[in-house]
């Protein structure tokens, strides 16, 4: 058992994951209840994410977390499961589906640790995620305005003024929304005055 476990530390610190989650799965499985076995199953976690195969360190920590909800390392894993979300997060126009993951994860973090140090760091990425989310809505809000699609475009730049005030789009969005609302009234029909019988 001592020489899975050396052997496991020694492959994730020369950065030999593969053959880390190799070892450190043997002394999970053979010794599932040795004083060792949740440190395998962690190193398990951030050697997937270290290798930037992150559906399965998400796989992992989550099985972490399910196995060990008292564990101390939980605001960690709750940690690095939004990091595996936010490394993924693509540019403001592709889906930003692995920003909405991340942020939530990040916000359970601080609701239930909210002194941890990991807290405060999740905090940080958080304003990364809102400025993606944001980018991403003023984006598809330029692409329908670009389109002519005013009330469309007028709908996304009002969800970037409502939702995102403080992230970087707030006043070119607001420029967008004033014209979006101006080409909207001019365009309004008057309403019909009945002809007198």
């Amino acid at each position: 058992m001592q020489e899975l476990v050396q052997d496991g530390v020694d492959y994730f610190e020369d950065g030999s994951y593969k053959k880390a989650i190799e070892s450190f799965e043997k002394l999970r499985d053979w010794y599932p209840f040795s004083r060792y076995a949740i440190l395998a199953e962690l190193k398990i976690a951030d050697a997937y994410f270290n290798l930037e195969s992150y559906a399965d360190a998400i796989f992992a920590y989550e099985e972490f977390e399910q196995l060990h909800p008292r564990n101390e390392a939980i605001p960690y894993v709750i940690y690095r499961i939004g990091r595996s979300y936010f490394n993924q997060i693509d540019t403001i126009d592709r889906d930003q589906s692995n920003a909405v993951k991340a942020l939530e994860t990040y916000r359970r973090l601080v609701r239930q640790y909210p002194h941890d140090a990991y807290a405060g760091m999740a905090k940080s990425d958080m304003v990364a995620c809102y400025q993606s989310l944001s980018g991403h809505e003023f984006y598809v809000g330029v692409f329908y305005y670009k389109n002519k699609k005013y009330k469309a475009a007028k709908a996304r730049f009002a969800a970037v003024v409502e939702k995102y005030p403080d992230v970087g789009y707030h006043y070119e969005a607001l420029t967008y929304l004033a014209n979006c609302e101006s080409w909207i009234q001019s365009h309004l029909l008057p309403p019909e005055v009945p002809s007198a019988p």
